[in-house]
């Protein structure tokens, strides 16, 4: 029953927004359905936590430790995001950038995005897990575009287009999933089940799903981000609201990224080679150089933290495919702490650019005199993301650097070089807009910050002190990826 109030109430939510969504209090209202979201994924967390994993209507839907944890994750900071997207919209609108119609709109396509990526993550379907991130995809294509600017509508374009080709590599990688599963299973819907396909894993055609898996990898990892497909992503951080580039970098890539390791832990099983753990290694390592050095070059301060996204979904993917409990382990720890940290940091820069009115770097100088919670907000944010302990960012490139010092030391040079010019890139370029001198007054509103000190006290206390049943929770989902 649980599983159909999770995506009961977002889907009701986008239907109520958009009919009436062009109310006073609609953003009063988008954050009551977030609320009633997270509420019902943490009845479903106590559940699986309690009875273990799940499949429940007809085996349409299947919860375990490792999905359930996503779960709870995007409710969270879909409810944090929605608390921010408060206060910002409506300072959006004063400022005439945007219309009660395209209010109307972000509420609408805001709560069908978290139902679509509920679902995605929820279904036991490998077809319908398809469906739901190209509506993830349809849904965040309608936010991009928000403020119908030619740069935010060539944005919404190049993202729909290049995600567009990826999820059509997707598709392909689904059918030839189903081709190999329909000699072993038989044909209909069930032999998309991915219970039923890792209960005969062993079975399956590896040469057919070894092909699966390049077109499966090629095509979410288009979503994820991974380098060299990563083209749309700052683009549609930089043009589009803030909160659509907090939901961005801290849920829908790690969607994307559950679904390519779903289709992993089947082709190991039908392999029992490392073929697609060294293509994950392969394309994480990439996106994490790539993404490095491209950070030196950026001036506007979203596209700049995009590329921080891709480095760091980078970093995950690389350490899942090392595989293994530590690797695992820390690569879903390195997707918690990046998820609320990299919101975080796009709560604060959201109020930074509205106050400086640009999202030039140059242009935004000395947050700590004009707005302390704004300057301080950002600065945490920033250490807390380029790994400075006692953040949990620190323990989780840790755990995957020294993993890899053990296991794959040729990779460590890459990445200990890419982390520090990533590093000393953003640091620079932040340090200025917090601490420089500057001529603007002191904003005339205190900008309701709550949830970033929220965000960065969690990956405080994670960096310091995981309580147990969470490291047991981490641990349950790792065993699962076959660590």
């Amino acid at each position: 029953m649980e599983i159909y109030w999770l995506l009961g109430i977002p889907l009701a939510g986008g239907t109520f927004l958009a009919l009436w969504g062009n109310r006073r209090n609609a953003p009063e209202i988008n954050v009551l359905f977030s609320l009633l979201t997270l509420v019902a994924a943490g009845v479903l967390t106590a559940r699986i936590v309690a009875e273990g994993p799940i499949v429940v209507g007809d085996d349409w839907f299947f919860i375990d430790s490792f999905n359930v944890f996503l779960v709870a994750l995007t409710a969270f900071v879909a409810f944090t995001t929605s608390l921010f997207s408060r206060p910002y919209m409506r300072i959006e609108k004063e400022h005439g950038r945007l219309t009660d119609k395209r209010l109307r709109l972000y509420h609408s396509s805001y709560q069908i995005f978290i139902a679509a990526m509920l679902l995605a993550l929820t279904t036991n379907n490998m077809g319908i897990l398809w469906v739901s991130m190209e509506a993830a995809t349809l849904a965040t294509v309608l936010l991009v575009s928000l403020y119908r600017t030619p740069a935010s509508l060539e944005a919404a374009w190049k993202y729909f287009i290049l995600c567009g080709v990826g999820i059509a590599q997707a598709l392909f990688g689904t059918i030839l999933l189903y081709f190999a599963a329909e000699k072993v299973l038989g044909s209909g819907g069930t032999a998309l089940l991915w219970t039923h396909l890792n209960a005969v894993k062993d079975q399956l055609e590896p040469t057919v799903l070894q092909l699966a898996f390049v077109f499966l990898l090629v095509g979410y990892g288009t979503k994820v981000g991974l380098a060299p497909l990563h083209n749309w992503l700052p683009d549609a951080h930089a043009e589009g609201p803030t909160p659509v580039s907090a939901v961005l970098s801290g849920l829908l890539l790690n969607v994307a990224l559950y679904a390519v390791m779903r289709s992993k832990v089947l082709v190991d099983g039908a392999l029992g080679t490392e073929m697609a753990g060294s293509l994950m290694m392969g394309f994480g390592l990439l996106s994490v150089v790539v993404a490095a050095f491209l950070i030196k070059r950026q001036t506007d301060v979203k596209r700049m933290f995009a590329y921080s996204s891709i480095e760091h979904m980078g970093l995950v993917t690389f350490a899942f495919g090392m595989g293994g409990a530590v690797a695992s382990f820390a690569g879903l720890l390195h997707m918690t702490m990046h998820s609320l940290t990299k919101s975080a940091i796009f709560f604060a820069v959201g109020h930074a650019t509205q106050s400086a009115g640009t999202q030039l770097m140059d242009g935004i100088r000395g947050l700590i005199k004009t707005n302390p919670t704004i300057g301080w907000g950002l600065m945490l944010g920033t250490v807390a993301i380029l790994g400075v302990p006692p953040f949990g960012v620190f323990a989780s490139e840790f755990l995957i650097i020294t993993t890899a010092m053990h296991e794959h030391p040729w990779a460590t040079p890459f990445l200990l070089i890419a982390l520090g010019v990533a590093f000393a890139s953003i640091f620079g370029k932040v340090q200025p807009m917090v601490f420089g001198e500057t001529e603007l007054p002191k904003l005339p509103y205190q900008p309701a910050l709550a949830p970033v000190f929220i965000h960065l006290g969690l990956v405080l206390m994670l960096g310091l002190f995981i309580p147990p049943y969470l490291a047991l929770w981490y641990r349950q989902a790792a065993a699962l990826l076959g660590g």
